[in-house]
């Protein structure tokens, strides 16, 4: 069990800057010294590395990255609350800390030019919106992207959807853009009890590194066949692409119309967006 005290000294914290954690911004803070030590170097030593974190709150992963060497941390905090805490943690660390007040999905990263590069993002992801963000950076225009890894923490279920293969009942359309554009390996659960306030569910941390050249395939047709396909997931191939003449698509990519998304590989999944986008001259 963890000790008491470790949890009580974040509760003591959170006290005396009269923080309470927000259910509905997805507030739930972990305290365990050891697994964010282990979250904080699951891409490996952080010397001379820049290290971007989305909602810090109260910084314990926050201090963790600084104290084990990262050159920079940039952290994004929508919560005006915790920014008290924040500018104390900067001050203990000159010109190591930046603070970014806003909303993280508002935020253009790659905008960030003055970021001294490599860059990873290591975040204890606010439930509410790690998909929505993961989603962001695996789809941007631009790649090979601006950053050499991900290490982020999502709820077990959501982390079995993003590492999902053809076949799982998980498997879906954030599996396929993840795998098209990333190798993405679930690293380790952390339980509920390391958390406060206490969530319901077990995270899980997974880590995400770049293909730096993946299956050419046009971004934007991929999304619109995945979604067809996936947003109806129980209907065979034929009857959920067929707002986008499925049937001539399977044909000429000579994929059983009978199958379920489910059952196509990445590799599919391009083959049938490269006709598409053959045959609408789209590039």
């Amino acid at each position: 069990m963890i000790s008491k005290n470790k949890k009580n000294s974040l509760k003591n914290i959170l006290s005396r800057y009269d923080i309470v954690p927000h259910k509905n911004m997805g507030q739930n803070f972990l305290f365990d010294i050891n697994l964010l030590k282990k979250i904080a170097t699951t891409s490996g030593s952080l010397n001379g590395v820049t290290a971007i974190e989305i909602g810090p709150g109260p910084g314990n992963l926050t201090q963790i990255l600084l104290e084990l060497g990262a050159q920079k941390v940039i952290v994004v905090e929508k919560d005006p609350q915790f920014l008290p805490i924040l500018n104390n943690i900067s001050l203990q660390y000159p010109n190591r800390l930046e603070i970014i007040q806003g909303d993280a999905l508002k935020i253009d990263f790659k905008e960030l030019s003055h970021i001294p590069a490599p860059i990873r993002i290591i975040s204890n992801l606010p439930y509410n919106i790690g998909t929505r963000l993961l989603f962001n950076w695996i789809t941007s225009s631009t790649w090979p992207p601006f950053w050499e890894s991900l290490t982020l923490l999502f709820q077990k279920e959501v982390g079995k959807r993003i590492t999902a293969q053809k076949n799982d009942p998980h498997y879906g359309r954030l599996s396929i853009l993840t795998s098209w554009r990333t190798k993405a390996k679930i690293m380790f659960d952390i339980p509920p009890h390391v958390f406060f306030p206490k969530p319901k569910i077990t995270s899980t941390v997974v880590h995400f590194t770049p293909h730096l050249n993946p299956i050419p395939c046009c971004l934007e047709s991929l999304k619109k066949i995945t979604q067809e396909a996936f947003g109806k997931r129980r209907k065979t191939l034929r009857q959920s692409l067929k707002p986008l003449e499925g049937e001539n698509l399977l044909r000429q990519a000579g994929i059983e119309s009978s199958l379920r998304a489910e059952n196509l590989s990445i590799e599919d999944f391009c083959r049938i967006t490269n006709i598409f986008s053959e045959n609408n001259n789209v590039s």
